[in-house]
């Protein structure tokens, strides 16, 4: 894979440079600690010299830039941190990560005859999608100008289309099963140590992730996006990095069937305890959605591999007591908001409000009031659920606020885009039944999974799980084209 650095090699002398760099770092963390030196000094003072000891050419690789991406994306939390700077719009580091390297691709595609554009599968539903939001907008000019919503749908519009940037992105770069295994190694070695914090949260109340202004000083800190309430069923709700901690466990739960890929195609169950730690922080999270999209992942194993899902079952019986011990009471919460008092038909079919009703509740109006625009609806990014400029209700339902905004033609492109995509990957898992099909039948779970919890939040609201579904969904595109995994390429525990 083509770097977009031109230096060949490091020269002889930063090799043997490299263990006096590191033990310089190690001392001067060292000598900062012992003086009582704060954490956004000591952290600088120890990271300089360890940097110096990797090659630039390294550092600059593609595979060193879509790591970073993973790491800002799971780590910073969108929309709580922000960098300094006197623009007039929120300059976030995921932001800047996600635009410096869409432009660096796209330099490469021009001048590096290695990094080219290649087949997704996914052009027919992605130019239908696209061309329903332009005609959504078009057809709306009138209700953008009379709400003064221009510059949010520009916004929307934009990331929307970084969104399919990173599908193209993701497909083009990885082009070769090792580079597509370190990508995926890194995405879930992230997301377990999101779970690990996102238990310890759950366990202690203690949010991290709302400190690192402390240990990186060039953050500003911006605050939390939302308010939650004092917890749910008795329980503290974990939202580590995420937006919402329903999002945090969508998006556990979607990436976990990527470590159950690696632990068959690597042959070591520790990526295997990774994919139960992201399952069991989803139970942190104290989310029905969650629930939901695990629910759906077993029964699209259970359909795929059935003699592999019945021998895993009796593991369940030990990490229900892990869960019972390291989080005590989370089985009681979500016994208490799936079987609320009245039911949960009656507690989600509550309205009233015109910040968002029950479910339920909101279905009926949002349809008599999508029937006025049925076929591409009220316009792109028009519907604004602030506090300040709100001229919409809150749904909890990405495809009922996608049918008003985009309207039945928006959807059925969106419907067009999952099914076809898991159609195919399903296709693929069951003829390989090698890491390969395993990978493909993954990947159809956690996309038809994300997809059902649709129903249930407003999903495309929360960046850090959209940007990891578009990202998978590119993924998809080069699973679907990479040939399957042959006998030489297992290890010996695996072939």
């Amino acid at each position: 894979m083509a770097s977009p650095a031109l230096p060949a090699v490091a020269p002889p002398s930063a090799s043997r440079a490299q263990p006096w760099l590191v033990a310089v770092g190690l001392g001067l963390l060292a000598a900062a600690v012992v003086v009582g030196a704060p954490p956004s000094v000591v952290l600088p003072l120890a990271a300089v010299p360890v940097i110096l000891t990797v090659p630039w050419r390294t550092l600059l690789s593609w595979r060193s830039l879509t790591a970073l991406l993973l790491i800002v994306v799971v780590f910073v939390p969108i929309r709580r941190y922000s960098l300094p700077g006197n623009l007039p719009f929120e300059l976030e580091p995921y932001r800047v990560v996600v635009a410096a390297l869409v432009l660096i691709w796209l330099g490469s595609l021009l001048v590096d005859p290695a990094v080219r554009l290649r087949h997704t599968g996914m052009r027919a539903p992605l130019f239908l999608l696209v061309a329903v939001i332009l005609a959504s907008i078009a057809a709306n000019a009138d209700r953008i100008g009379e709400f003064g919503v221009g510059a949010d749908v520009a916004k929307s519009v934009t990331f929307f289309a970084s969104f399919l940037l990173l599908i193209l992105l993701v497909s083009s770069l990885l082009t070769t099963r090792e580079e597509l295994d370190a990508f995926l190694r890194t995405l879930v070695v992230c997301m377990a140590v999101l779970a690990f914090f996102a238990l310890f949260e759950g366990a202690t109340g203690r949010n991290y992730f709302n400190q690192l202004d402390r240990y990186l000083p060039f953050l500003n800190f911006d605050g939390l996006p939302f308010s939650l309430r004092e917890g749910r069923g008795g329980r503290e709700r974990a939202y580590a990095s995420a937006e919402h901690p329903i999002a945090l466990g969508a998006a556990f739960v979607l990436v976990a069937p990527i470590a159950v890929y690696l632990a068959r195609r690597t042959g070591r169950r520790l990526w295997l305890g990774a994919a139960a730690l992201m399952l069991v922080g989803t139970l942190s999270t104290v989310s029905r959605t969650g629930i939901v999209m695990i629910v759906v992942l077993g029964l699209v194993y259970l359909r795929l591999w059935p003699r592999s899902v019945k021998r895993i079952l009796p593991a369940l019986l030990p990490l229900v007591v892990v869960v019972q011990l390291a989080l005590p009471g989370t089985f009681g919460a979500l016994r208490s908001v799936f079987f609320p008092e009245g039911g949960i038909i009656a507690s989600e079919a509550e309205g009233g409000s015109t910040r968002g009703s029950g479910r339920l509740a909101d279905v009926g109006p949002s349809l008599e009031e999508w029937l006025h625009r049925p076929l591409v609806g009220q316009g792109f990014g028009t519907r604004i659920t602030d506090k300040e400029r709100q001229n919409a209700r809150i749904l909890d339902d990405q495809w009922l606020a996608s049918l008003l905004e985009i309207g039945f033609l928006g959807v059925l492109a969106l419907l067009w885009l999952v099914g076809r995509q898991s159609r195919r990957l399903l296709r693929r898992a069951r003829e390989d039944d090698g890491p390969h099909g395993w990978l493909c039948g993954g990947l159809a779970a956690g996309i038809i999974a994300f997809s059902i919890g649709m129903f249930t939040y407003d999903a495309f609201s929360f960046i850090q799980v959209t940007i990891l579904f578009f990202l998978l969904l590119g993924v998809s595109a080069v699973a679907l084209r990479l040939p399957p995994v042959g006998d030489d390429d297992l290890p010996r525990s695996a072939a």
